[in-house]
């Protein structure tokens, strides 16, 4: 027919989407173009735009699929073990799809399939006493372990290159460190396995995420003893 772009039997946009899934996964959400797209289907990019639309729309449609498995925890749980629950289900979630952290502080995660975890996070903090601190509390929960997945999948698009790069950093560290032992200790604890890349930067991913809930959850709770203490008003 004329003006239909061609397009290869049995695709749908369910497969597009899954097909741009597989490139993030391999590589970063925004790295990949609807060229790479279109090659890896095997059609020409017209028929992307047809079936689905264009890189935005497509980013937003991969962060959703990405989202589709997470569900709110149990809604008897405290405030603190129902965000603990929750941030650590999400980490796999999103360190799968590398750029979509990235993508989720820049957007938020504006889909109706999580909205009700949205309105389980902020009905656990209304129910627990977090009152006008609730809103600020929920965002800096999700803000601070998106930032710290977003920092690892930046680093991550290096790790091709980790070996020489690794070398490179901790040569250029010790150059200006000499005689430094403790952010001598710092590189090495820290620095270090970040930029070796691999299972090593993995782990310590991993651990580092963990920390940083701990500390954001801490953090929150010390908001919650203020707010009591104030005796600030429920919302």
């Amino acid at each position: 027919m004329p003006g239909t772009p061609p397009a290869r039997a049995g695709l749908t946009p369910e497969k597009v989407i899954a097909a741009a899934a597989d490139l993030t996964r391999e590589s970063y959400l925004l790295a990949w173009s609807i060229r790479d797209l279109a090659k890896r289907l095997d059609v020409v990019p017209s028929v992307i735009y047809y079936h689905v639309g264009g890189k935005d729309l497509l980013c937003r449609q991969v962060v959703e699929l990405c989202l589709a498995p997470l569900e709110p925890p149990d809604p008897e749980l405290d405030w603190k073990s129902w965000f603990r629950t929750l941030l650590l289900d999400l980490e796999p979630l999103v360190t799968e799809y590398p750029g979509v952290a990235h993508w989720l502080i820049m957007h938020g995660p504006a889909f109706g399939s999580v909205v009700k975890v949205i309105e389980g996070g902020m009905a656990v903090l209304d129910r627990d006493g977090f009152g006008e601190m609730a809103s600020s509390v929920y965002t800096l929960l999700l803000n601070s372990t998106m930032m710290t997945i977003a920092a690892g999948d930046d680093r991550r698009q290096h790790e091709n290159n980790s070996p020489r790069d690794h070398a490179r950093m901790m040569a250029d560290f010790q150059a200006v460190l000499d005689g430094e032992p403790h952010a001598q200790e710092l590189v090495h604890s820290m620095v270090g396995p970040f930029a070796a890349g691999g299972p090593t930067a993995a782990r310590k991913r991993s651990t580092y995420y963990r920390f940083v809930v701990e500390t954001s959850l801490a953090g929150s709770e010390w908001a919650l003893e203020s707010v009591r203490a104030e005796g600030s008003p429920r919302r």
